[in-house]
């Protein structure tokens, strides 16, 4: 069987180095003008999106692809530098909630600002009904 015949392979090879293209940008990006990497900018807005702006380690692992473990590590750098703060939760003390800083708040909608400067330059091009079907397409996978 000749691997580079197989329709699907090609696709995820596709997506994968359209990914690769798109994070190098978005790093780019945001090191520049924010100093954070993409992977810290999707921790920071679960935070922000999180119920009442405050996130459990396990809940924001779900939502940026990562382990409780890798949040907690992931967060550390950011508490450091003030963008993130730890809360116990009220009725549970054994459980460690993050939210934002106002420095945290700030350094999101900045790095939102580069996020969407990135978007609209590479997809300037493509139609918002493609970029809308396209949306639709990929977050279908894996279900």
């Amino acid at each position: 069987m000749d691997p580079t015949s197989n329709a699907d392979q090609a696709l995820v090879l596709a997506i994968a180095t359209s990914w690769d293209r798109i994070l190098a940008r978005m790093e780019g990006g945001l090191n520049h003008i924010a100093g954070i990497s993409f992977a810290e900018y999707r921790l920071l807005r679960a935070i922000a999106e999180s119920p009442g702006g405050r996130g459990s380690r396990v809940d924001l692992a779900d939502q940026v692809g990562l382990s409780s473990s890798g949040v907690t590590r992931a967060l550390r750098p950011l508490e450091k530098l003030g963008f993130v703060e730890n809360h116990r939760a009220d009725r549970d003390a054994r459980l460690a909630l993050a939210s934002l800083t106002a420095h945290g708040e700030e350094l999101l909608a900045n790095a939102s600002g580069v996020i969407d400067d990135v978007s609209a330059s590479l997809f300037a091009q493509t139609p918002e009904s493609a970029r809308r079907q396209l949306a639709g397409l990929l977050g279908g996978i894996g279900d």
